[in-house]
């Protein structure tokens, strides 16, 4: 962007004439606009917010598909995909090749190992990343207090559902095993470490009551633990940890819809339970 302003300046001060300097002016305008957009798009996604994925423009989208179905091929090609003029396609096969997706060997250009990846989550019907489920495990902990059971549940106190309670939950993290991820959230939540088993998996989706839309998609492996040691920490970024029985949270006011479905499945060691519920404004 900073090039393109000093070429911009650089073109008003070389100009021998106002209808040169017009003629300069507006296309280096242009190519700035042109340039900024595609920097915005590539950055901001719909909602305005940061991606934790580079965001890549339509055009690039264009060339990752093509790529997709080739070993490789060359630039004449991939501007065909693209309909745009020569430099702007350069552009965004730069933009490619600097994120990691492409590579260029001689004159051809092919998908990266990063690139094969990433493209292959692509819906080449609509041309767009495909949405795919949040993934990540559910922890059952249990002990027995006085020849009563009580299981490890959090008050969540953060948003979406702040005040509600459940088990403990965490995302997958790339490249980390499922047993992996279940020691390592109960750590770092509660200050225990235990001994999982495997007993299922558990896939819910939520819907707004006011409409069909999903808002929430997601796929939890079920850990079971009667293993504990250490201290319990009470208090964690976003909830706080409680041994409670299953008698006491029968009364609880406010507690997932999916508790007692979740927690049962994994009990009973269900191997695939699947469910769809509807919050509100005021609980989602």
């Amino acid at each position: 962007m900073i090039s393109l302003l000093s070429q911009l300046f650089a073109g008003a001060k070389n100009a021998e004439s106002g209808e040169v300097l017009e003629i300069q002016l507006l296309g280096k305008l242009t190519s700035l606009v042109f340039h900024f957009r595609v920097y915005y798009d590539m950055v901001v996604n719909e909602e305005g917010r940061m991606s934790h994925e580079a965001h890549i423009h339509e055009v690039q989208t264009k060339i990752l598909r093509e790529l997709l179905f080739l070993p490789a091929t060359n630039f004449a090609e991939l501007q065909r995909v693209s309909g745009l003029e020569s430099d702007h396609v350069k552009f965004h096969i730069r933009r490619l090749v600097e994120l990691g997706y492409v590579e260029k060997s001689g004159a051809s250009y092919r998908l990266s190992v990063k690139g094969k990846e990433y493209a292959n989550k692509l819906d080449t019907d609509a041309g767009v990343i495909e949405r795919q489920p949040k993934v990540a495990v559910m922890l059952v902990v249990e002990r027995t207090r006085n020849g009563t059971k009580e299981y490890l549940l959090q008050e969540r106190l953060k948003h979406p559902y702040y005040g509600f309670w459940g088990v403990p939950t965490g995302k997958i993290r790339w490249g980390e095993s499922i047993y992996e991820t279940a020691s390592r959230e109960l750590q770092e939540e509660t200050g225990l470490d235990g001994t999982f088993e495997y007993r299922g998996v558990y896939h819910e989706r939520v819907q707004h009551e006011t409409g069909d839309e999903f808002v929430e998609d997601k796929i939890f492996h079920l850990m079971f633990s009667k293993h504990t040691t250490g201290e319990l920490k009470e208090r964690f970024d976003g909830g706080r940890n409680v041994w409670r029985p299953l008698s006491e949270m029968a009364a609880e006011t406010k507690k997932y819809k999916s508790f007692d479905l979740e927690l049962q499945a994994c009990l009973n060691g269900d191997a695939l339970t699947e469910i769809v519920y509807r919050y509100g404004d005021d609980e989602f």
